[in-house]
Order: C-alpha cells, then sequence, then structure tokens
C-alpha cells in the first residue's frame, strides 16, 4: 500500500510539473516579430503596426485594442479615423478625447502601447536567421546577432559592420566576445542594418 501511495504521489507531482511547464511555455513565449510592452517612456512615438490599447472610462463599446495601420491611422468607433503615426500616446488621448466630445460627455480616454512592432533592425549576410527584428529595448550589437542565431561558419567576425543612414560602425565579434574593444558595442537604433560579410 505504501508502495502504491508512493507512485500516486510521485506520478502527481509528475503532472503537476509538466503542467507548471506548459503554463510558463505558452506564456512566455515571443517571438522575434511581436513584443509585448508593459510600459513605453512617455516620449515613444506611436509606430506604423504598433497594437494600442484605446480606453474609454465607462464606454466599453467605444475602447479598443487596434493596430496602427500602415497609412498611420487607427479606426474607432463614433469618431472614425484617427491619425496616430508620430504621435507620443499623451497626445494622442487629446484627439480621441476631441473627438469623442460631442457624443461623450467628458470623456476619460487613456492610451496604452500594448505591442511595439514599428520599431526594428535587421541583419543580413551570414547569420543564420536573416531579416527584421523587433528593437522593442535596448539592444547592442552582439544581442542582435544573438537574435539573428548567431553567425554562420564562414561569416566573417571581424568585418561585420552597422550601417546607420549613410555611415557604418565596424564591429569586430572576435574581439568584442573576448572583452577588447567593447565600444564597438553600439545600441542598436531603429532602422539599423547588421552587415555580416
Amino acid at each position: 500500500m505504501k508502495r502504491i501511495l508512493a507512485c500516486v504521489a510521485v506520478l502527481a507531482s509528475s503532472c503537476f510539473a509538466q503542467s507548471q511547464s506548459n503554463q510558463y511555455s505558452s506564456e512566455g513565449a515571443v517571438t522575434h516579430d511581436t513584443v509585448a510592452v508593459n510600459s513605453v517612456p512617455k516620449d515613444y512615438v506611436i509606430g506604423s503596426e504598433d497594437v494600442l490599447a484605446v480606453n474609454v472610462w465607462k464606454e466599453p463599446e467605444i475602447s479598443r485594442t487596434v493596430p496602427v495601420r500602415p497609412d498611420g491611422k487607427i479606426t474607432l468607433p463614433l469618431i472614425g479615423d484617427v491619425q496616430a503615426t508620430g504621435l507620443t500616446p499623451h497626445t494622442l488621448e487629446g484627439k480621441v478625447r476631441d473627438g469623442l466630445k460631442a457624443y461623450v460627455a467628458n470623456p476619460e480616454v487613456t492610451v496604452i502601447v500594448q505591442e511595439v512592432k514599428s520599431l526594428k533592425f535587421n541583419i543580413v549576410g551570414e547569420i543564420n536567421h536573416p531579416g527584421s527584428f523587433a528593437l522593442s529595448q535596448p539592444m547592442t550589437v552582439l544581442d542582435g546577432i544573438a537574435v539573428g542565431g548567431g553567425l554562420r561558419d564562414f561569416a566573417k567576425g571581424s568585418k561585420i559592420y552597422v550601417l546607420r543612414g549613410g555611415t557604418r560602425f565596424p564591429f569586430n565579434y572576435k574581439d568584442v566576445i573576448k572583452g577588447k574593444k567593447l565600444s564597438q558595442n553600439i545600441e542598436l537604433r531603429s532602422g539599423d542594418t547588421i552587415v555580416i560579410p
């Protein structure tokens, strides 16, 4: 009987651990196309493809979670299209509030950036996963290479550079991972391209 109880206890413990593991993996999954954001700086400028939660207090029928369209606008009930790109969430709150005044008495509007998709950097060349990646948190060149899956076997690690506008910033992978020339491991900006020959 003790042996049976022990087996049941082990089995229950194993099932619980498995369910916790599955729960963590499903909740913790983040793709490189979309990054959920808990908070963005107050001066964050909304960009195309960002996902916004527009909440109107005590008006759930008007509140919406909407993506910013490629034309830079969002569509809301009653007021229709509203320009969002180029504005901070606080400024957009004011525009929505003004638009709703004709329909709602003293509307209280909150705009939250739920997903940052407009800030991106690119990796091209001898990287395992070339492409465009979300840049929703501070990231260095080394971080970017890691996100791209690391260098391919024949990559020229000492010839890597970051292309920003018309300027090249050299990056020697071998030196940086040895702790040398760390100033080359610059913070990436939206629109940067890491080129790996």
